[in-house]
């Protein structure tokens, strides 16, 4: 199977996602693949928040509503246009060990190995188990070339060539340890950030509000730390952030609310609170849930200079200034399929192990 027909595959699943909205599930009629798959991906969703309480439906359907959009014959072949895949040897194993915050998290790995014509031996999160196998199915139903390239597994990972891990920074250091001596990407924990710089509109920022809330602000890509001119009045970003209130209905992030607020309350910290979000002022990147860390900068040009410094803490970057490698408010949650986890280019090192 070429290149061409592996882009047309998972095109073919992008078109089959699209029946998947967050404003309405609509099954198409006389879709080839929708008597096999349609009520499966259906009850998934339906049930998902059975198995991981923050995989709320709408965030599921926002989740394959954006792959939905990305892939598309034209994403995916201005995607691999990029690379030599005549390079491409035999096939190879590589092992995906994958986080389980949002859902379908470790999808690109998945699509990248696939593309690159290599076979996934997946360890999936207990949080997110059910889709990538759907997935799988699906790709084997379209194509048999797809068969049995795909392995599951809950035990111990061996017979693989490279490794693509995805954790925490404790954890990280476990994967070094086992899979060092591999061809490996090991990815850490990072944090995405927000610049504000007094003159956006209400729209702006109730887009970034987006970036804030969506899954809760548990992806790498969710804005967790805000840097913010001195003198900011506040209650301009809280007046467009009023939108997101019905968060605080959701229980498991009403219990996170209510413990961060008691801690630090009893901890004496000062924090803006409106009702369902607080603002810390902190250094820290990393904030815990239902909280947003800020701080304050002197100089656009020198919060430019310290972030470059910082970049191995950080994921993306939102500011409505038009700035190379940032991406607008209400973006970060729609990356490209050329937007790397970590900046480390997965397609390069799959094609070069």
């Amino acid at each position: 199977m070429n290149l061409v027909q592996r882009i047309e595959a998972f095109a073919k699943l992008g078109d089959f996602f699209k029946q998947f909205k967050v404003a309405q599930i609509e099954k198409k009629e006389n879709d080839e693949f929708n008597n096999l798959f349609f009520d499966a991906f259906k009850m998934q969703i339906d049930r998902s928040q059975e198995s991981n309480g923050w995989f709320t439906k709408e965030n599921v359907l926002k989740s394959i509503e954006n792959w939905s959009e990305a892939l598309t014959i034209e994403n995916l072949k201005k995607w691999t246009s990029n690379y030599n895949f005549e390079i491409t040897k035999e096939p190879k194993n590589v092992a995906i060990i994958m986080a389980g915050n949002i859902p379908m998290v470790g999808f690109h790995d998945y699509l990248a190995v696939l593309i690159c014509g290599h076979n996934p031996m997946v360890k999936l999160s207990s949080n997110d188990k059910h889709f990538l196998p759907l997935v799988a199915k699906f790709l084997e139903y379209y194509n048999p070339y797809f068969k049995n390239k795909t392995t599951f597994t809950s035990g111990k990972l061996t017979g693989f060539d490279a490794v693509i891990a995805t954790g925490s920074n404790n954890t990280a250091r476990y994967f070094e340890h086992y899979f060092g001596k591999y061809p490996n990407i090991i990815r850490r924990n990072r944090n995405s950030v927000a610049i504000i710089t007094g003159k956006e509109t209400t729209k702006e920022l109730e887009a970034l509000g987006e970036d804030i809330f969506q899954y809760f602000g548990l992806g790498c890509r969710s804005v967790s730390k805000l840097f913010v001119p001195k003198n900011y009045n506040f209650d301009l970003l809280f007046n467009a952030l009023y939108k997101f209130n019905d968060i605080i209905n959701y229980k498991k992030y009403e219990n996170n609310y209510d413990y961060n607020k008691a801690v630090y309350l009893m901890s004496l910290f000062k924090i803006q609170d409106n009702g369902f979000v607080m603002l810390k002022e902190d250094n820290n990147y990393a904030s815990p849930i239902a909280t947003v860390f800020y701080e304050y900068y002197q100089s656009f040009e020198n919060l430019q200079v310290k972030l470059s410094k910082e970049r191995e803490s950080i994921q993306c970057i939102a500011c409505n200034e038009n700035v190379v490698d940032f991406v607008k408010f209400g973006e970060t949650q729609h990356p490209k399929l050329w937007n790397y986890s970590d900046d480390v280019d997965t397609i390069a090192f799959l094609l070069n192990f």
